[in-house]
């Protein structure tokens, strides 16, 4: 049946009304606006009203855009193109290989479209199937290498049913465009298969087994791993004000985190932010391989600077991929920042259609739609018993660092980890940001549960000791009252802050972290004994520093040991003076 055709009859900014003059229509079919010049601008379907009415978000700049423009609908939902060569690019939201668009104009041209996957590239295809065999959906044809990681070569998703191979190419060197495969159904239609298929960006893909997170994904910063971890396939939100540090924050677990693929969604995020990660990654080196960075990450770059209504496809898009490289059984990280400019572009879209306005003015549904996202997140037991994860990370930007607005509070309620990030904090230089008290996690850290609740109690008193403090000066509490607040700063200071730009303290393998750990617990459970408290004060001092110092050494420098001792002995100095005296 040929596609559908009309015409614009309104441009509201991103929001478009076509009259459908022929044809049927579906909500999220994508459709093409022919302009004058005979640029075509991609678009789509997001709602079809009576009287063949239909509204587009288009995904490009409407400028010069006018009433009457032709307009062609696809028949197909926005898609992604899956297969090899996915690893180690940058494209925009809807899949376009911004480096490739670079070389055609400097500055992107509305309509330029690029191959979203490497057509002339070869991959060496192993088949892993012969002749005769039964596949379905999700079946693994074969294997090719892909950078790091073997990558399997499937049966495309959307195919129901069994199938039996007709015909698989042998071991050799093929295009994703080749033909490696021909099955064939039980009605004898014969489907030629290549090594790329689409799949729908906003369509969850089925999981063969889902399993609840329980691990922890190590992401070498010791406030997460110790006290707010994030698991494999889980969830997290990291909401703070401006300059709080949610960028550095998600750059750093990107950069150290145990996931083998990093997938970032720079979706609305500010431009010159985003230009930090594409000039920094490709130059970085992975420490777990040693080869570079970027041969485990995709960027999805959306930024403030681009049309808004790509906000959300950049969103899905990044998700969609995501979940494809949970099925070769990868632990895949997203990144996404800002999900709040996300929903602001929602909430544009949403009052252009006119509709119905909830909490300061976002769509009544926004709760359900940030819901949906993060429940594509999860651990997946494959067919072969293998597993695969997808977690995902999300920052919020609530204006003035207002928690208690709707789309922070609907991540909140869709998420198992609160990264709550403090103006008091990042203004005191204290990084990571995250609050101490407020921010919490449902997911297995470690160190056991009894070592996290001793942690957070002794944070929790000596928050307390220290508005006292304020109040009354030091003359107001007692002297135990305040070796206690002295020993919850010094475990702020010493194992919750860290230094990103620091080679060794930027990042705290697990071994390193109990280590660490055992140190501070060592201190603060040995009793002080000091009778004023400028003793008490330069004692903690020179702990601090000495354990500072010792942050900043590698294991197997000969001066890691003789730190160590050091340390042990100023803390046996103050434990033993009562005996001496």
């Amino acid at each position: 049946m040929e596609n559908a055709k009309g015409k614009v009859v309104s441009v509201n900014e991103s929001l478009v009304g076509v009259k459908n003059t022929e044809g049927s229509v579906m909500n999220g079919e994508v459709a093409y606006i022919i302009l004058e010049d005979g640029k075509r601008l991609k678009s789509e379907v997001i709602d079809v009203k009576s009287g063949n009415l239909v509204y587009l978000q288009v995904f490009e700049d409407t400028s010069w855009m006018k009433v009457g423009d032709a307009v062609e609908f696809t028949g197909l939902p926005l898609s992604v193109k899956l297969g090899p060569g996915i690893l180690g690019t940058v494209t925009d939201g809807l899949q376009n290989p911004l480096y490739e668009l670079a070389k055609k104009e400097w500055f992107l041209e509305r309509g330029m479209v690029v191959e979203p996957l490497n057509t002339e590239v070869k991959w060496h295809f192993t088949p892993r199937v012969k002749k005769g065999d039964l596949v379905s959906g999700s079946s693994i044809l074969g294997t090719v290498p892909e950078k790091l990681f073997e990558h399997k070569i499937f049966v495309p998703f959307l195919l129901q049913g069994l199938y039996t191979v007709e015909s698989i190419i042998g071991e050799g060197d093929y295009t994703i465009n080749d033909t490696i495969a021909i099955v064939e159904n039980d009605t004898g239609n014969s489907i030629e298969l290549t090594m790329a298929f689409d799949w729908p960006v906003k369509r969850p893909m089925p999981f063969h087994e889902r399993s609840v997170p329980a691990e922890t994904l190590p992401t070498g910063m010791r406030i997460l791993d110790a006290l707010f971890p994030i698991a494999y396939g889980g969830t997290a939100c990291s909401p703070g004000p401006f300059g709080a540090g949610k960028t550095v924050l998600q750059h750093s677990i990107a950069k150290h985190s145990r996931a083998d693929v990093v997938i970032i969604a720079a979706c609305g995020e500010r431009a010159g932010e985003a230009v930090e990660v594409f000039k920094d990654f490709p130059e970085l080196i992975d420490p777990r391989t040693g080869k570079s960075l970027m041969d485990r990450t995709y960027i999805v770059g959306n930024t403030s600077s681009m049309p808004v209504a790509a906000r959300e496809a950049s969103v899905y898009m990044a998700t969609a991929v995501g979940e494809y490289y949970r099925k070769q059984g990868l632990d895949v990280l997203i990144l996404a920042d800002s999900t709040s400019r996300w929903a602001q572009a929602l909430r544009e879209t949403s009052g252009r259609k006119e509709e119905i306005p909830g909490p300061e003015a976002f769509p009544m549904y926004i709760s359900t739609l940030i819901s949906a996202f993060y429940d594509r997140a999860g651990v997946e037991i494959l067919a072969d018993g293998s597993k695969g994860s997808l977690s995902i990370i999300g920052t919020v930007s609530p204006a003035g660092g207002n928690f208690d607005e709707p789309v922070t509070q609907a991540t909140l309620l869709s998420t198992g980890a609160f990264l709550g990030l403090s103006r008091e904090l990042s203004d005191a230089r204290k990084y990571p940001a995250i609050d101490r008290i407020d921010s919490s996690s449902q997911y297995p850290s470690l160190i056991s549960t009894e070592e996290v609740r001793f942690l957070k109690e002794l944070l929790k008193e000596g928050k307390t000791i220290a508005s006292n403090l304020l109040l009354m000066g030091e003359r107001g509490i007692t002297n135990d009252a305040y070796i206690t607040y002295q020993k919850s700063e010094l475990l702020d200071a010493v194992f919750l802050q860290q230094n990103s730009f620091d080679d060794v303290d930027g990042v705290t393998n697990p071994e390193r972290l109990r280590m660490m750990f055992n140190m501070v617990k060592h201190i603060i459970d040995t009793p002080v004994h000091a009778d004023t408290k400028e003793d008490i004060r330069s004692h903690f001092n020179f702990l601090r520093q000495a354990f500072l110092d010792w942050n900043y050494l590698k294991i197997e420098d000969p001066q890691f040991g003789k730190q160590k001792t050091k340390i042990m002995n100023l803390v046996k100095q103050k434990a033993d003076v009562k005996e001496n005296v």
